[in-house]
């Protein structure tokens, strides 16, 4: 990445990462509109960084893009976190153990290529991205042994929240032993052990998120 480009990454990673925290923390509430000219104002930068940023958060599910009004918070709370966390880690957990005598060799071998990736990329603003992506690829490779397609389409319209890693650095080795954990249980073919392990690793994952949202709300807003 040249320096002007990682300039602007720069800017919006930070216009992001401060518009996030307001919907998180409270400062915006539910139904407020994000107008694009207050924020560069505010924030002393141009517009277009502000729609890169709210574009983000629409995809992590923080704001949505209502015609003729632009973009509307739409907070994240904590029974939303319950709600697809409990109901992911059921689907998925049921899925991987349906897939696990189904996966080829090709199937391992492309888990241990993301797995190994995803140990040797330092998690950063700038690598969140690449993160995300290899994050999918392993659980969907996981589970595409799967047989029950209706199981594997619920799984699949639950998706994996992008807010997570943006959010989750500091708890980024621990996701990836678990990560191994899950990989090496599928080696083994043990359904009911790689089962057990998804589940626990999207629990954990909810349960980390509820605290830093939590701990984001015992501070005092900017």
């Amino acid at each position: 990445m040249d320096n002007k480009n990682k300039e602007k990454s720069t800017v919006v990673n930070y216009v992001t990462a401060r518009l996030r925290k307001a919907i998180l923390n409270g400062t915006l509430k539910k139904g407020d509109r994000l107008i694009q000219e207050e924020w560069a104002e505010r924030l002393d930068v141009s517009r277009m960084p502000i729609r890169e940023a709210l574009t983000q958060l629409q995809i992590e599910g923080l704001v949505e893009m209502v015609p003729h009004k632009g973009a509307i918070v739409t907070p994240i709370t904590r029974d939303n976190i319950e709600e697809i966390y409990h109901t992911r880690s059921l689907l998925e957990g049921l899925a991987v153990e349906k897939s696990v005598p189904f996966l080829t060799a090709e199937d391992k071998r492309r888990l241990k290529e993301i797995l190994l990736e995803m140990e040797e990329l330092r998690l950063s603003d700038e690598t969140n991205e690449r993160y995300i992506q290899l994050n999918a690829s392993f659980h969907e490779t996981l589970r595409k042994g799967c047989p029950w397609p209706r199981v594997q389409k619920m799984v699949e319209t639950l998706g994996i929240s992008p807010i997570a890693p943006n959010l989750l650095i500091d708890y980024y080795p621990e996701t990836q032993r678990e990560h191994r954990m899950i990989y090496e249980a599928a080696l083994r073919g043990d359904p009911a052990e790689v089962r057990a392990a998804v589940e626990y690793h999207i629990l954990r994952t909810k349960n980390n998120l509820i605290h830093y949202m939590e701990l984001l709300n015992s501070r005092n807003p900017e």
